[in-house]
C-alpha cells in the first residue's frame, strides 16, 4: 500500500497561470478555446480575479506539484430570501491525476469553502457532452436540476 502525499488547496498566484491554463487546455473541449502559448490574456483575467473578493481561484498541490484547480465565486442575492450562491467552475484536474479521486477531494473542498464563506446553496455547470462528469457531480451530492443556456458575445 502507498500513502499518498497530502493534498494542498491554496489561492492561485500568477505565477500558476502556466499550470491552470494548461490543464484548461488539456481536453477535447478545452484544446479548442484555450491558448496556453500566449499567457496575456490569462494574465489580465487573473488580475480581474484576484482582485475580487467574491472570487476564489485555487490550485490544488500534492507533493509540490500543481495537479488540479478550481474557480469558487460567491454571488449574493435576493432571491431565496437573499441567499447567497457559491458557483463552482473550471474544475480541471492534470491528467495524471484522473481517477485518483482527486477531483472528488477538490468538489469537497469548495463544499466545504462554500459553507464557511456563508453560501446557501453550491451550484455548478458541466457541458452537455461531458456525460462522464455529469455522473460524477450525482455522485457526489449534485442533482441535475436546472437546464443551462449560454450566448457567447465575442470571440
Amino acid at each position: 500500500m502507498t500513502k499518498t502525499a497530502v493534498l494542498t488547496v491554496r489561492r492561485a498566484t500568477e505565477a500558476d497561470l502556466p499550470a491552470i491554463v494548461a490543464m484548461l487546455a488539456d481536453d477535447p473541449l478545452g484544446a479548442t478555446r484555450e491558448t496556453p502559448e500566449d499567457l496575456t490574456p490569462y494574465r489580465t483575467a487573473f488580475a480581474r480575479i484576484d482582485g475580487d473578493p467574491h472570487q476564489h481561484l485555487v490550485v490544488a498541490e500534492r507533493a509540490g506539484r500543481t495537479i488540479g484547480t478550481l474557480q469558487l465565486t460567491l454571488v449574493p442575492g435576493l432571491s431565496r430570501a437573499g441567499s447567497t450562491r457559491a458557483i463552482i467552475e473550471a474544475v480541471r484536474v492534470h491528467a495524471d491525476g484522473r481517477g485518483s479521486g482527486l477531483g472528488s477531494e477538490l468538489i469537497r473542498w469548495a463544499v466545504e469553502r462554500a459553507r464557511e464563506l456563508g453560501a446557501d446553496l453550491v451550484q455548478l455547470t458541466s457541458d452537455a457532452t461531458r456525460t462522464d462528469a455529469h455522473r460524477f457531480y450525482e455522485r457526489l451530492g449534485f442533482t441535475p436540476s436546472h437546464l443551462g443556456f449560454k450566448m457567447t458575445l465575442r470571440r
